[in-house]
């Protein structure tokens, strides 16, 4: 009689588990067929990145993009809908830069360049000097001061590009963005140009943060960067002649903080709906380009998978909530502020995934959480094995990593990443350059995680 009782319960578990697979299966299926078939986010990008624009923290055009997803959102008659408050920075980059570089008295060649964010001016009517050219800080630091002082430091460290992993290229090059200015002028330079970060040769300067940490003002110096082609040129004309000088003149600002807003909106959970799962993007952007991939295709994207559980009618079990997040590219602002009310409140986030890679092809999703957890998450792998997605340990988003405690899994979309540094923070980052399918992909694969993620440990 034991014996039949475990045999059929057997049964009933193995019935039950196959009805379950089929069941997500079949709803995965539903997902990508309405999001290839009547997708809304490329029609929604085309209008946030056509008819709005850049969107810098502390600009027009990003109050005009919180307006406008805002009441998008509300479109979809989600269960809350509200903005939260952030001071964020107000910095603004002027009338466009020149630079060139002086082979002789009267023989100049023009070279592309882009203020980095949050670099002060030059004085009005421009910086122009002899030139060190370095590839790391310790070279810098060997040169010394003696050799620096009142000249330009040129840190002209590429991209990796042997290595596959695009954003480990970028991760090993972006110190000299971020930090350059300040190693510099702790040796006596008067400015600083940084080699754009991208693995192509092209003549768009590719623009992003810089730092000063704390460096007094009179100490600051300003920082710019130059395209690859023009990096190159002057890298050659600097080994034919070390005695060339380097000019450029920017009109880059940096005003007192103002307030902006984070959108968010949930859908309510109808079994837990105390465990939040967030699907996230960042709303600015940088003003040289339109921001379509950075991060205007994560923004859509996570607008969409709200607006495909409701035209499904998808019920969720926990609450789902989308969270457009202000200032992540000078300031990380927004998730910051969104950690600190998420802690303040007492709330449960039991997940959060951020599309902040570009609108390529989805390639994967990569996990920040513990081993165990992750060999628990690589079941649902099987689920996307007709999508071509792959899942693996990693990092996750920028904007979610201030919610990490050790207990919520967290998870950012991986595209294909060979072309996303081609566009990324330049005047080449445009509506374009997205491909509508590969975009459409991208909003139905995070839709389907979540889908399991909210089926997950129930």
């Amino acid at each position: 009689m034991r014996l039949r009782i475990i045999v059929l319960t057997l049964l009933s578990y193995f019935t039950l588990n196959s009805q379950t697979n089929q069941n997500n299966i079949d709803f995965i299926d539903k997902i990508y067929d309405f999001a290839l078939s009547n997708g809304k986010s490329y029609e929604w990008l085309d209008y946030l990145s056509n008819q709005i624009g850049g969107r810098l923290s502390g600009s027009i055009n990003y109050e005009r993009s919180v307006k406008w997803s805002k009441d998008e959102l509300e479109l979809l008659e989600i269960d809350s809908l509200w903005l939260q408050p952030v001071m964020v920075p107000k910095w603004i980059r002027g009338a466009p830069e020149y630079a060139h570089i002086e082979t002789s008295p009267g023989n100049n060649i023009s070279v592309p360049i882009a203020a980095l964010g949050g670099s002060i001016a030059t004085p009005s009517i421009g910086i122009s000097a002899n030139v060190i050219e370095v590839k790391s800080f310790k070279e810098l630091e060997e040169i010394g001061k003696d050799s620096v002082s009142g000249k330009i430091v040129f840190f002209n460290r590429p991209m990796d590009v042997t290595l596959i992993n695009t954003f480990e290229a970028y991760s090993g090059t972006v110190n000299q963005r971020t930090q350059g200015a300040i190693q510099a002028s702790n040796l006596g330079a008067i400015g600083v140009i940084v080699r754009s970060l991208t693995t192509t040769l092209d003549d768009y300067p590719h623009t992003g943060s810089t730092y000063y940490n704390g460096l007094s003002l009179n100490k600051r110096i300003p920082a710019a960067a130059i395209s690859t082609n023009g990096a190159e040129l002057l890298s050659s004309m600097l080994s034919l002649n070390p005695e060339i000088k380097f000019f450029f003149r920017q009109n880059s600002k940096n005003l007192p903080d103002v307030l902006n807003y984070s959108v968010i909106g949930e859908i309510k959970g109808s079994k837990k709906p105390d465990e939040i799962i967030v699907v996230g993007a960042h709303l600015d952007s940088w003003d040289v380009g339109d921001g379509s991939h950075d991060d205007g295709a994560g923004i859509v994207q996570s607008m969409e998978v709200i607006r495909i559980f409701k035209s499904l009618n998808y019920t969720p079990n926990r609450t789902i909530r989308i969270v457009l997040f202000a200032n992540e590219e000078n300031g990380l602002r927004g998730g910051i502020k969104y950690a600190e009310v998420a802690k303040f409140n007492n709330e449960n986030h039991f997940f959060a995934i951020e599309s902040d890679a570009g609108g390529f092809t989805p390639r994967g999703f990569s996990f920040d959480t513990s081993k165990k957890e992750f060999e628990s998450l690589k079941q649902l792998e099987k689920y996307f094995k007709n999508y071509d997605i792959s899942f693996f340990r990693g990092g996750s988003g920028a904007d979610i990593g201030p919610l990490k405690d050790g207990k919520i899994i967290l998870a950012g979309l991986r595209p294909d990443p060979q072309r996303y540094f081609d566009y990324h923070h330049a005047a080449s980052d445009t509506f374009d350059k997205i491909n509508k399918r590969e975009l459409e992909l991208g909003a139905a694969a995070i839709a389907s995680l979540v889908y399991l993620i909210d089926n997950y440990k129930l």
